[in-house]
């Protein structure tokens, strides 16, 4: 099959964007270690994924559950597991978090005083009528 169009995939998919969703979680195999069910050749994994697609030779089930699964799952960090937050274990990072804080604060609270000079003049029974 020297080039695969829209109309050789549309029999094993039920739109345009499904075999987008399909293909991509597809590629995402092949990129993965997955052996692909038609002859690679030198095609990138994109193309072996639209071939294997309109070959019907793929369990295009399997690939939707695998693609539906892909979006439910969330990973979720076991307390032993390293996490991306970054520690504050060393002393100049500590420094930097309280200074970052401070700015913050002080950021939050200049504006908040600038809200209730704004609030004093706008008051009823001010002398500014």
């Amino acid at each position: 099959m020297a080039r695969t169009t829209n109309s050789d995939t549309l029999p094993y998919v039920e739109s345009r964007y499904e075999l987008g969703m399909l293909a991509s979680q597809r590629v995402r195999d092949l990129n993965g270690g997955a052996e692909p069910v038609v002859d690679k050749a030198d095609d990138k994994p994109t193309v072996v994924a639209l071939r294997e697609i309109a070959s019907g030779k793929l369990d295009v089930q399997n690939v939707r559950h695998e693609f539906i699964q892909s979006y439910k799952e969330t990973p979720i960090a076991e307390a032993s597991e390293e996490t991306l937050e970054v520690g504050t274990e060393d002393p100049m990072l500590r420094e930097i978090d309280a200074e970052l804080e401070n700015t913050l604060v002080d950021e939050t609270m200049d504006a908040g005083e600038d809200v209730a000079d704004d609030v004093a003049v706008d008051s009823p029974g001010s002398d500014a009528e």
